[in-house]
């Protein structure tokens, strides 16, 4: 499994599913997919996908950072 970083390719809107989406080893659309089925169920994915693209590093400074 490889770090948690938001990608510079291939973002939506903030790269959060697409990073899970490699660090899980599994498509980025299905990320997509599961993430706008969870929003059908209650709960605070709208927050927590706002905490992670602030929380996340995007690739390019993760790369610098080491």
């Amino acid at each position: 499994m490889s770090s948690l970083a938001r990608p510079t390719q291939g973002r939506m809107i903030g790269g959060v599913c697409a990073a899970l989406a490699r660090r899980f080893g599994t498509s980025a659309t299905t990320m997509r997919v599961i993430f706008l089925l969870s929003c059908l169920l209650p709960g605070p994915q709208f927050v927590l996908y706002i905490a992670l693209w602030i929380l996340l590093p995007s690739e390019d400074k993760a790369r610098t950072a080491w």
